[in-house]
């Protein structure tokens, strides 16, 4: 079994370190703030080259806690990618801004800077770039549109601890950057948790003014996890690179790609259904679920809750299937339908040849993607 998350797994190589790290928390009742989370936060700025690290309670109180810190105020507009988890829009919200969702890059799934300048106008105050996935988003391209238009530059980057742009740690790339550390993340606590990072000493000040305050607890936890998780980052590369291995040749769906300015640290591995219709597409990759869940291996769909069923009123939808009403003609993400495989530190894989699977014996479509996918993950042996 490959199952999409396994914390349990990961705690059991770690508990001999995590346990007297929370026994110690107890045994001094440092339940709030405390050594633990003033230890872990220095730590944590030292890792993103950033001069200082505001731990919160949080990933999303860290988006809101960033963008009031700006003086973001009701009415305003902040620039945000259509594809994103929906804590990025609540970033806006929180503060009675305005989210305004623009598409995304048909290679990285980041915003566009192509199409970030068409959504500005006189009330816009900020763009916020994701890191999604764990790759960085194209920040000199946003960074020239934001002084163009003297607009703040933020890096939302709740997927992508310790990942690069440009040989540069993210956090540091922007204004002021926020983290989340949900038990599933690559730097995750054992409860909700995220930070605030910053280069700018007078806005340091200002977020120590809302309180949203990190658990002693998390603070333990995460400063024992952190001193694996540049070991941890390139274990998820490696695997990353066998499933590009595996799965790169077969034309029913498109892989990850790592841009050149980008070490992608694959919080999620997410690959593309590329059937010719959107029907086909969401067909395919529905079978293609059902076909990997059967055979033990776990995935996911994600974003699957519409904007609209949050409670925003704009004038498209996400779902499962990413559909949008107004987007580029150039990249229409009604047609991209998303299957997320998780990607583990320590999956290792022993591999055999079968070379009686050959995509070009199979005759129709639906045999080819199936028997293909079937080759592919059939010999791969996953072990944790």
């Amino acid at each position: 079994k490959v199952p999409f998350l396994d914390l349990k797994a990961q705690y059991q190589r770690i508990k001999d370190e995590v346990n007297p790290a929370i026994q110690d928390i107890l045994d001094n009742t440092a339940f709030i703030l405390g050594k633990s989370v003033t230890q872990f936060e220095n730590e944590f700025a030292k890792a993103h080259n950033v001069k200082h690290c505001l731990g919160t309670s949080s990933g999303t109180d860290a988006n809101h806690l960033a963008l009031w810190a700006l003086d973001i105020k009701p009415g305003d507009e902040i620039i945000i990618p259509a594809n994103t988890f929906i804590a990025t829009a609540w970033g806006a919200t929180l503060c009675n801004a305005k989210p305004v969702f623009v598409d995304c890059h048909p290679a990285s799934y980041n915003i566009d800077p192509l199409k970030v300048e068409n959504a500005i106008n006189s009330k816009t105050k900020a763009i916020v770039a994701v890191h999604l996935y764990g790759q960085a988003a194209d920040m000199d391209a946003l960074n020239v549109i934001a002084k163009k238009h003297n607009l703040v530059l933020v890096e939302d980057a709740a997927q992508a601890h310790l990942a690069e742009y440009n040989g540069n740690k993210v956090g540091g790339l922007s204004e002021v950057a926020s983290f989340s550390f949900y038990p599933g993340k690559n730097l995750g606590a054992y409860g909700e948790a995220g930070a605030v990072v910053t280069n700018n000493d007078e806005l340091a000040k200002k977020l120590i003014k809302i309180n949203y305050r990190m658990e002693g607890i998390q603070g333990a936890v995460l400063g024992v996890k952190l001193k694996y998780l540049a070991r941890w980052t390139e274990e998820r590369r490696k695997v990353a690179a066998k499933y590009n291995e595996l799965l790169g040749k077969i034309e029913q769906i498109s892989v990850p790609v790592e841009l050149p300015y980008s070490k992608h640290v694959y919080h999620l591995y997410v690959i593309r259904v590329n059937d010719t219709s959107l029907e086909k597409r969401e067909e395919t990759r529905n079978k293609l679920q059902s076909f990997l869940s059967d055979n033990g291996i776990s995935s996911e769909i994600n974003y699957n809750h519409s904007y609209q069923i949050m409670g925003f009123q704009v004038d498209f939808i996400i779902q499962s299937l990413c559909i949008f009403k107004n987007v580029s003609a150039t990249w229409d993400i009604r047609k991209v339908i998303f299957l997320y495989l998780k990607i583990w530190p320590r999956l290792a894989f022993h591999c055999q040849c079968l070379p009686s699977l050959k995509m070009n014996r199979l005759s129709t479509s639906h045999q080819r993607s199936k028997i293909f996918f079937k080759s592919n993950f059939g010999i791969c042996y996953f072990i944790f």
